[in-house]
């Protein structure tokens, strides 16, 4: 299969460099460990916003290094957990004594680095919490993770709770606005073609031409079921519908307790979704659907969302939690309040995202 690259080893390191040089107003990139921060870290008095995961997932995470962000992002190798010390060593970089927010996608690589890299950074000093995100409905289980999936909220989250750490929330009051934005998020993926990873060559699965693969994962886990290809309607409808009934699911995380100094595990009761509710729309691109037919999934969503009761007051529509060049799409709805409104409306200005 052909790419756009010089050597699969270095595609990581040469995209971050590429990052740099187009964005040397707003970011650097530190090598060895790999890591991207904004160019004004650390900032006084302010709560520093970490997170990250394989790359093939751009923009997120290093796209998302701003003002009104994060304030750092690790980026694995592709598909691959970023490790501790690239977590401990952005945390180093960029804290300025308020505290440091890791956010954590729930996969098992992931989760077991960022504890990790948690245990380091306390151990100089450094406070940390970190907030798991745990968004996809299409699975309880599913290779790589402990439970759900992390994905499309985590895009949300960064634009959130990075303009919550803007305005001053400490590390607490932040921890907490995560934590209410994943439960409050859903999420649930398909995928029309496999991607294909620069070290491997050719796809990582196979799916027929009149195929699809329903709850894709985005790394291209196992969805739910392999069906039929259907009309954009109607994927549109099962999506929306699997995401809309799937609230009230409670669930357990971990989440380090300051006071006991270990690790618990937390029963979070979780959010519905009724009638006359507020919501953010999310119609997310995997990195190959080009925007038109982005477009006429979000205008199946939105009839699909006033029938039922639920008022879109928010939305974003593009290729934002990609999974390298994958045919497909997913979509969030975020539950919204005042403060989730006016956190998401705070200015930002990143590599990807600017208002």
């Amino acid at each position: 299969m052909k790419k756009l690259i010089n050597k699969p080893e270095d595609v990581v390191k040469e995209s971050l460099a590429g990052l740099g040089a187009a964005y040397p107003d707003l970011i650097k990139v530190n090598y060895d460990p790999n890591f991207v921060y904004r160019i004004d870290a650390p900032i006084k008095g302010k709560v520093a916003v970490i997170s990250g995961s394989g790359s093939g997932h751009e923009p997120l995470y290093t796209g998302c290094v701003g003002y009104g962000m994060l304030d750092a992002a690790c980026p694995g190798e592709v598909f691959t957990a970023p490790t501790p010390d690239q977590m401990l060593e952005a945390a180093k970089l960029v804290h300025s004594g308020e505290g440091v927010l890791y956010m954590v996608n729930n996969y098992s690589g992931d989760v077991m680095n960022y504890e990790m890299a948690m245990e380091l950074a306390i151990s100089e000093g450094i406070r940390v919490r970190n907030i798991i995100i745990d968004d996809d409905v299409a699975v309880k289980d599913s290779l790589y993770t402990q439970g759900r999936r992390g994905v499309g909220t985590s895009v949300l989250a960064a634009k959130i709770v990075g303009a919550g750490a803007e305005a001053q929330y400490n590390l607490t009051q932040l921890a907490d606005l995560c934590r209410k934005i994943n439960l409050n998020g859903r999420s649930m993926g398909m995928a029309l073609t496999s991607c294909i990873t620069p070290a491997k060559g050719t796809t990582l699965f196979d799916i027929g031409e009149n195929e699809i693969e329903f709850g894709i994962g985005i790394h291209g886990e196992p969805g739910r079921q392999r069906l039929e290809l259907k009309s954009a309607d109607e994927i549109t409808e099962m999506l929306a519908v699997s995401i809309i009934e799937d609230y009230g699911y409670n669930r357990v995380l971990r989440e380090w307790d300051e006071g006991k100094n270990e690790w618990i595990d937390v029963e979070l009761t979780d959010t519905s979704l009724e009638n006359g509710d507020h919501i953010l729309a999310f119609v997310n691109g995997m990195g190959g659907t080009p925007l038109p037919e982005l477009f006429i999934v979000y205008r199946k969503l939105a009839e699909i969302c006033d029938k039922k009761g639920l008022k879109i007051i928010r939305n974003l529509v593009g290729n934002y939690i990609t999974s390298l060049e994958m045919q497909g799409c997913s979509i969030t709805l975020l539950k919204m309040d005042d403060e989730l409104v006016k956190l998401w409306d705070a200015s930002v200005k990143t590599p990807s995202f600017r208002w």
